[in-house]
């Protein structure tokens, strides 16, 4: 595979460095490939930017998508700050991706169409109604998370991009049946067991404990027994979401963002390109010599060109951008429709490219992408207010340090108060890391109570923000044996019965395998349970990891082993037969199909991984 991929990679339009890819598939987060900076920016990508309004209209929308599929349970996630983050950082690792991505792209000349992302959109099952496009469904959908057409349809066009990218990697590696059908029938592998469960629980009953017992026991735990320190607050909440409502966006504003990101919504020059390529420069001269005189530039391509990739397609190596050309493209300075190159050196053997069709500079009009850019620049401007809205509560709470007046003033907010609470149990609304830092670990309390300063502004996720003050504070201290004795001697029985359960499963099991255990089982009261087949996939747990760790059965005799599983139960487990997985071969030619996408998407995780390593990504404003 990694040969045909070289190969490919050689090719003059296909510079892909593949030497570098690492066998791990798994991507790492966007932080630990950037560098730190300032800005009003939130990253930039080889001098490409991602602005502060990009973040958060793709942090909005992944939020939207997560509240669209969780519902009512979004609430939850929504006021854990760290969940938030890692939203808010997903939503910036894939600008990064896609920008990593576009521009890979564009060097390849791949593109997707204005036709062709209409077709995808209007392909899109969920967009159908009886077989046809659905523009209320599709319309439905993006006002519900908020996406813009425009919006949907880049995403869009990256989608296909991507699956181009795949496509190629996935076409160079060749999966043979005879391995696809030895995997999935080991994969598809059945085995008939009996189980019988020896409860934890039912033996903690058994236990008896005596006060001594569970004196030493408390003595020995004590730190293990304490009562958390507890305050009661009062904050400030902000949220750069209400801040939208209070920005107005005039038309100047829209004229100077079109102006001054013109680029963003001009589509340069494109040309379409064919190549023929050949290992020596005499076969070369010969392939030019028989098109100077009318032979088929495609026919040729497919026929004699030692570019696979291309002579696939005819010889086609799609759109590309003057920017984006190979320095071999360049020399051949091909100009009009039609138009037929020398022969040049490559780093494979000598080329010959043909100019396919040329596509004109376009620049969408202002009044295509006004409401695009009326979005962008009220989110700039609810941002930028938001901001300043903290700036001035910090300057009050700051100002007037005894209570949270001041600051109530300028922010235009009530002041909440909390009742009494510990670290474990923080209210909703304030259960944020940094809130919870500063509330127990800031100068907010000292081991007489309440310092009585009000905190500066801490932000979270980007889009709240709080001030507070710590009112009244009470310290951890160890609870007395009387108050928890309930608590210990459930955990001294459960000690207790662990230890049992341990000692008794051990001993059924080494009976069972010299052949004793039915007499065991017997004596125990308890029994295997009817034989019931498991099956290694889609499950994914300590019993059927366990079930498929033991050997085959030989002559008819029976395998045992024991599992604990999430109870702390102890399951004895019967192995009475093994079955191999059977697979028809329209499932081979189907799992054939889905290994090669499955390829294809981790060599794209690789490249980008590779992409990332070579990248200059700098970090700038993203809370």
């Amino acid at each position: 595979m990694m040969d045909n991929l070289r190969t490919a990679a050689n090719s003059p339009v296909l510079k892909i460095v593949l030497a570098l890819i690492i066998l791990s598939f798994v991507l790492t987060g966007v932080g630990g490939y950037l560098t730190s900076g300032t800005g009003s920016y939130a990253a930039e990508v080889n001098g490409q930017t991602i602005s502060r309004a990009q973040l958060e209209q793709a942090f909005q929308q992944e939020r939207n998508m997560l509240q669209e599929q969780l519902g009512d349970q979004f609430s939850v996630l929504a006021s854990n700050e760290q969940s938030m983050k890692q939203i808010r950082s997903q939503a910036l690792e894939r600008l990064v991706n896609n920008a990593l991505i576009d521009q890979y792209s564009r060097e390849l000349g791949l593109s997707a169409s204005d036709e062709q992302v209409k077709d995808s959109i209007r392909n899109t099952p969920y967009f159908q109604t009886n077989g046809k496009f659905d523009n209320n469904k599709y319309l439905e959908l993006l006002n519900r998370l908020n996406f813009s057409p425009d919006v949907f349809a880049e995403q869009t066009r990256q989608n296909l991009i991507n699956q181009q990218l795949i496509m190629a990697f996935s076409d160079s590696e060749v999966v043979l049946p005879g391995e696809v059908k030895l995997n999935a029938e080991l994969l598809l592998q059945q085995r008939t067991v009996r189980l019988v469960t020896l409860e934890l629980k039912k033996i903690q009953a058994q236990q008896e404990v005596t006060d001594k017992e569970l004196q030493d026991y408390y003595n020995l735990k004590k730190d293990g027994f304490i009562a958390p320190e507890e305050v009661k607050v009062s904050y400030i909440k902000m949220d750069a979401a209400d801040e939208i409502d209070k920005v107005s966006v005039t038309s100047v504003d829209i004229d100077t963002y079109y102006e001054h990101n013109l680029k963003r919504y001009t589509q340069p020059e494109q040309k379409k390109y064919s190549l023929i390529q050949l290992a020596t420069e005499a076969e070369a001269k010969v392939v030019l010599d028989e098109l100077n005189k009318g032979a088929d530039f495609g026919k040729l391509a497919a026929k004699k060109s030692t570019d696979k990739f291309s002579a696939k397609n005819n010889g086609e190596i799609g759109w590309m951008e003057e920017d984006s050309l190979p320095e071999e493209m360049k020399k051949a300075n091909l100009k009009e429709k039609g138009q037929i190159s020398s022969v040049i050196k490559v780093p494979n053997g000598f080329a010959i490219f043909h100019l396919d069709d040329v596509k004109p500079q376009i620049t969408k009009p202002l009044s295509e992408v006004r409401s695009e850019i009326e979005k962008t620049v009220k989110q700039e401007k609810a941002v930028d207010a938001f901001y300043a809205l903290q700036q001035k509560v910090s300057d009050a709470a700051t100002n007037d340090n005894e209570s949270l007046v001041a600051a109530e003033e300028v922010s235009g907010t009530k002041v909440v108060t909390t009742g009494w609470f510990d670290r474990n149990n923080v209210p909703a609304e304030i259960n944020f890391g940094s809130v919870i830092h500063e509330i127990f670990e800031g100068n907010l309390v000292d081991g007489q109570g309440p310092t009585g300063v009000n905190s500066d502004v801490i932000s979270v996720e980007g889009d709240r923000a709080f001030v507070l003050r710590v009112d009244n504070y009470k310290p951890e201290i160890v609870q007395p044996f009387e108050k928890v004795k309930e608590q210990v001697t459930e955990l001294v029985k459960r000690q207790k019965a662990e230890k049992q359960l341990q000692v008794e499963s051990e001993r059924l099991l080494a009976a069972l395998k010299e052949g004793k255990g039915e007499q065991v089982l017997k004596d125990a009261g308890i029994k295997f349970g009817e034989s019931q087949v498991i099956q290694r996939t889609p499950q994914n747990n300590a019993l059927v990891d366990a079930v498929f760790a033991l050997p085959q059965p030989k002559e008819d005799k029976a395998e045992y082993g024991l599992v604990k599983n999430s109870l702390d139960d102890i399951v004895l487990i019967q192995l009475d037969k093994v079955t191999s997985g059977v697979i028809s071969e329209e499932q081979i030619k189907g799992m054939t199909d889905s290994y090669q996408n499955e390829i294809g998407n981790a060599m794209l995780e690789s490249l980008l991984i590779n992409l990332r390593e070579k990248a200059k990504i700098k970090l700038g404003h993203i809370e």
